[in-house]
């Protein structure tokens, strides 16, 4: 049986990026897929530390981070999936600083300094990206997201396998926009927007989830 797991990079577990990962699990078990989710803000853990331990020549090909944190057995478990579907919300035009420190020990782990092969690991992990913002898509554009969007799929493809990512934007943050000071959003455009827009990428992510899931790992 397929394994697929969910890294939800985002705060909440049940709002805008939680639910498309939701949708992607649910796709990926339509294949028959065993499938979990990971909530970063629920762990105690650091980025790369720079300790180089995964380098050393007695360590290579090991392809394991040597921290011991709420982390390792996270990293332990994509390493033992077909596929992995990562998500967050973009804050201050980037990733959470939780996703983006699980990057750098999923992706330097598996990195070899080595010109002729940069990557360790003889396993192919198929990888997802989900990004959610509150910015319309001609915003994200102008901004230059997608050149940030292809610089974390470049980064997966150290793992192997086939990397896509989507996107879901000029999303609702809050359920009821009385309650906060937020004058620059048009309340009722935002809701007419999540009820047009918002079934669609949940039926692109679960499609997502289910394309994964199919894909046969390979070994190099």
């Amino acid at each position: 049986m397929k394994r697929v797991i969910a890294i939800n990079g985002g705060p909440r577990k049940s709002w805008n990026t939680g639910a498309l990962l939701r949708r992607a699990l649910d796709g990926a078990e339509s294949a028959g897929a065993a499938t979990e989710t990971v909530h970063l803000y629920d762990l105690n853990f650091r980025g790369c530390v720079s300790c180089f331990s995964c380098k050393r020549v007695e360590s290579y090909r090991n392809g394991r981070c040597a921290m011991n944190d709420d982390l390792s057995q996270v990293l332990e478990k994509v390493m033992a999936s077909d596929a992995a579907i990562m998500g967050s919300p973009i804050y201050l035009s980037d990733v959470t600083g939780e996703l983006r420190s699980f990057f750098e020990r999923l992706i330097f782990m598996n990195l070899a300094y080595d010109p002729k092969e940069r990557s360790i690991t003889d396993k192919k992990i198929s990888c997802g990206l989900i990004y959610t913002m509150n910015i319309p898509e001609n915003a994200a554009k102008e901004r230059g997201y997608t050149a940030m969007f292809e610089s974390h799929a470049g980064m997966m493809k150290i793992l192997g396998g086939s990397v896509e990512y989507m996107t879901s934007c000029d999303t609702c943050q809050f359920d009821d926009y009385s309650k906060y000071h937020a004058p620059m959003f048009d309340e009722s455009h935002k809701k007419a927007w999540r009820e047009k827009q918002f079934p669609i990428d949940c039926q692109n992510a679960y499609d997502m989830g289910a394309r994964l899931a199919e894909i046969s790992p390979m070994r190099r």
